[in-house]
């Protein structure tokens, strides 16, 4: 028997990092319940000059400001030296300098 696997999206930006938090929804009685607060997630192509081709990346809409802001590769090179450029992202990248 073969069951269907359902991929689940992570949701973790590839260039800040932000990922799920856990907190609670605090009623008028002050109850507390468990509630996930999830980031702002976009699958957004990017073109990449220094390697002349388009890649996918999964981001935060702070992180698509950020590169409207200072372009793709800064971004890139300050997320690579912070430690939060994602694995997935370091892998589709040739050469980040």
């Amino acid at each position: 028997m073969r069951l269907n696997r359902i991929t689940v999206m992570s949701r973790i930006c590839d260039i800040t990092g932000k990922r799920v938090r856990i907190g609670h929804n605090v009623s008028h009685a002050n109850n507390r319940t468990k509630r996930t607060f999830t980031p702002n997630l976009h699958k957004k192509k990017f073109y990449l000059p220094e390697e002349d081709r388009w890649i996918t990346l999964k981001v935060s809409t702070r992180a698509m400001r950020t590169i409207n802001k200072k372009g793709l590769s800064a971004v890139l090179r300050e997320a690579a030296e912070k430690g939060t450029l994602s694995e997935k992202a370091r892998k589709k990248l040739k050469a980040i300098k």
